[in-house]
């Protein structure tokens, strides 16, 4: 009998992670979330200030909102790397912000 439940217990918890939406390209700061598309105002509101900041200058194809690309148009991005050390015992992260919104998150190696 308590193999049964045993069973059944492992099978309903496989089932409920399975089905849990998993959050990626996001960040927790504190009991706030950071994700794709939160201003760089909201981040240094939740998270504070990085510990460095690499900011360099993109020229590209520029694009609408939908994704449809514009020949013989070009768009100057301003691209920043924020790098969070969160200490020795989590993960570092890199924020990448493209003309003030977040357009990506990365983990990195332990902080120290």
């Amino acid at each position: 009998m308590l193999t049964v439940k045993y069973k059944l217990g492992a099978a309903f918890l496989a089932g409920a992670l399975a089905l849990s939406p998993r959050v990626e390209g996001a960040m927790r700061c504190g009991t706030r979330i950071i994700s794709r598309g939160d201003v760089a105002d909201k981040l240094l509101q939740f998270c504070g200030e990085p510990s460095a900041v690499q900011r360099h200058l993109v020229r590209r194809t520029a694009s609408l909102e939908l994704g449809a690309f514009l020949p013989g148009f070009v768009e100057d991005v301003w691209v920043e790397d924020w790098t969070y050390n969160l200490g020795p015992y989590k993960l570092m992260r890199t924020v990448r912000l493209e003309n003030g919104v977040v357009t990506d998150i990365r983990q990195l190696g332990y902080g120290y």
